[in-house]
């Protein structure tokens, strides 16, 4: 699973845009996304999505035990400690699959959900990564291709993220996303301070914390999630980088986001203004047959490299009408894995248990006789 990671993890984090390592895909970059991607699937096996239960929309695990409890410490050598938990709330109203809210007259809280965490990697994981990486992991919706079809998408100023940005190119962003991103609560002891604030704060703690080391800071999630991490990665070098001492800025390598099945975020404007910060690698995974990442379609416009993939090449897939299971996220880590040339067929060039496909899915062909579970991510 390591590879040669801990020496080539500038190449691998996009130092040269991943010349040359997509197509044929490096195979320590296909280690690297997958890595980045199980921290994003963390979440959604954290997280509780039953409106019956008065904790719905909160993580089912503290910060101290969610790795082991969601299965990552298995299935990954690298170790991190989280120290912070991201939640967020929204001050326009939005589809269910945003915010969650609980059907009990006791829930824990009324506006607030869970969208996320920010972790450090411990001695023993700076040895493997070759250096102290810090992930911040957002939490995605597998249901947005429920209603990508119907929901509005208008374009809003994004300045309120972006002070200074030229006002003959105003960058603009989905009112969505922005909302999701920057609203507060003052009834909420979570969402006292916005994800914004609460994301930017932990980044520049850990950044003084570390600052005489080798330091990355990735940014991963699905779907929303993917949306979250490219939005949080952009203001943070818009906004923190120049107030950051020039000792900070030497020690900070680079600034990464892989983004899984990401919808489009904002108009020609936004991503001039995402190209115009040389510190910042976006790299987005799509699949072919996934019609989330094309959406929404008018003013609106791609970012960043793309690695893309098909999982209707895979032979351990059924052949599927239903949108979902060529979104949903462990189907895109299984198309990682495989996944070829471009013009090429499928093949699994990482030891991944392919069971995992049916964690939230009825995908796999029968006669690999694994049970499907049609609900999670």
């Amino acid at each position: 699973m390591v590879g040669d990671i801990a020496t080539r993890w500038k190449e691998l984090s996009g130092s040269s845009k991943w010349k040359d390592l997509l197509d044929p895909l490096d195979l320590d970059l296909r280690r690297y996304i997958l890595h980045y991607g199980d921290m994003a699937e963390v979440e959604y096996l954290a997280f509780n999505s039953d409106r019956r239960s008065k904790y719905v929309g909160d993580s089912c695990y503290t910060k101290e035990e969610l790795f082991a409890r969601t299965g990552y410490l298995k299935a990954n050598p690298f170790r991190y400690e989280v120290t912070k938990y991201i939640y967020g709330t929204s001050s326009i109203r939005l589809p269910e699959y945003f915010i969650i809210k609980s059907l009990s007259r006791e829930a824990w809280n009324k506006e607030s959900n869970w969208l996320g965490y920010i972790a450090v990697a411990t001695d023993e994981g700076k040895k493997l990564l070759g250096r102290r990486g810090i992930v911040v992991a957002w939490r995605g919706t597998i249901q947005l291709y429920e209603w990508a079809n119907d929901f509005d998408f208008p374009l809003e100023s994004a300045v309120m993220v972006f002070p200074g940005a030229n006002p003959n190119d105003e960058p603009r962003v989905a009112n969505g996303w922005l909302s999701l991103y920057t609203s507060t609560d003052p009834r909420s002891r979570f969402d006292k301070t916005s994800a914004q604030e609460q994301v930017q704060e932990e980044l520049k703690r850990l950044l003084e914390l570390y600052k005489n080391e080798d330091v990355t800071i990735t940014l991963t999630g699905h779907s929303l999630g993917a949306v979250m991490s490219i939005l949080s990665a952009a203001d943070f070098l818009h906004n923190e980088w120049p107030k950051i001492t020039p000792s900070l800025q030497h020690s900070l390598s680079c600034v990464t986001v892989f983004a899984f099945g990401s919808p489009r975020i904002g108009d020609r404007s936004f991503k001039r203004l995402v190209e115009s910060l040389e510190h910042l690698h976006i790299l987005r995974v799509t699949n072919v047959p996934d019609l989330i990442p094309r959406y929404p379609v008018f003013r609106f416009t791609d970012i960043g490299e793309e690695l893309q993939i098909n999982t209707l090449k895979s032979e351990y897939l059924k052949r599927s009408l239903n949108l979902g299971h060529f979104h949903n996220l462990e189907a895109y880590l299984h198309g990682v894995a495989g996944t070829q040339h471009n013009q090429g067929e499928f093949k699994l060039e990482i030891n991944r248990d392919i069971a995992l496909v049916n964690k939230g899915l009825d995908a796999l062909e029968d006669k690999y006789l694994v049970p499907g579970h049609l609900v999670g991510s």
